[in-house]
């Protein structure tokens, strides 16, 4: 795991965020940190890269970190297991994953006996790709689900030669294509209604730390503002590339496309098909929960204008 920030303590205990990969999806997140939104709320924030969620659920579950950012099925399985974590804010839009093939994949079918690379092999986008493959005719056991962790760590893989397909976020599924590799379509093709990611605690921890989590929330409030605002277009760009090394052009495709959606939100409806999703997966037989289960918006609420 790496340390992207190093904890500060002029606001006395910094709040520990996890985060599992590098990507757009958290470009309000590095806004927050290059314009100081945290620290302009009072607040102090200690950002680890896991590149795993696996790894970033046990911790998140055990104290290790406060705040997760991550896939709601994360919070609906954990909570189904005694967890007392839950949903408070969204962090993304609806994905648009690229699944990424290898230059030797022409179909679905050809992915019969090969390596697929996932995060999770029963977590987050695996659930969304398991599904569908099943509904491509492939069955559980025709292809090999391998856990190789974030982002950066699959587009390794596929580069690699050690996986032959992926889910893949921009700018690493961009990367692959301009060296040959090909796509079988996007999440948004397939599931345009599911769910982005989310900003998930314990509810205990809230509970104890209100205040700073309510000032989090408000600097990413502002970080989301500061992006939908066009004039800070070269300065987002130049924010983006910091962190990711992507191209300028890429980058301001990425702007355009970012700043133009509105800003994500949670709704029941989104959660429930989440719920849907994990239940079949994991062979559940009692009664789902309903989306207060897992979610509670008072802290998003107090944090809003």
């Amino acid at each position: 795991m790496i340390a992207l920030a190093p904890a500060a303590t002029a606001h006395g205990q910094p709040v520990k965020l996890a985060v599992i990969s590098e990507g757009t999806a958290s470009w309000p997140l590095y806004v927050a940190q290059a314009k100081k939104l945290f620290e302009r709320e009072g607040v102090t924030v200690e950002v680890t890269l896991t590149a795993s969620s696996v790894k970033q659920l046990e911790q998140l579950t055990k104290g290790g970190y406060d705040i997760g950012l991550q896939q709601s099925d994360h919070v609906v399985r954990a909570v189904e297991n005694g967890s007392d974590l839950f949903i408070f804010m969204a962090n993304a839009p609806p994905p648009e994953l690229s699944l990424v093939i290898a230059p030797s994949i022409g179909s679905f079918d050809d992915l019969k006996g090969r390596v697929i690379a996932v995060d999770g092999v029963r977590s987050g986008y695996a659930l969304l790709l398991r599904k569908l493959l099943a509904d491509r005719g492939l069955k559980e056991g025709d292809c090999t689900f391998k856990e190789f962790g974030g982002s950066r760590e699959r587009f390794d893989a596929l580069k690699g030669g050690l996986a032959f397909a992926s889910f893949l976020n921009p700018p690493f599924d961009r990367n692959l294509f301009a060296e040959g590799f090909k796509t079988l379509g996007t999440t948004s093709d397939y599931f345009p209604t599911y769910p982005g990611s989310i900003a998930a605690a314990r509810r205990s921890w809230a509970r104890d730390n209100e205040q700073r989590l309510v000032a989090f929330i408000r600097a990413m409030n502002a970080a989301f503002a500061w992006l939908e605002d066009k004039n800070n277009k070269q300065e987002a760009i130049e924010i983006l590339q910091a962190r990711l090394k992507v191209e300028p052009d890429a980058a301001a495709r990425a702007f355009d496309k970012f700043s133009a959606k509105p800003r994500p939100t949670v709704v029941p409806e989104a959660l429930r098909q989440v719920i849907d999703i994990v239940w079949d997966a994991e062979g559940l037989t009692g009664p789902q929960g309903t989306p207060d289960k897992y979610m509670d918006l008072s802290y998003l609420h107090k944090a809003t204008p």
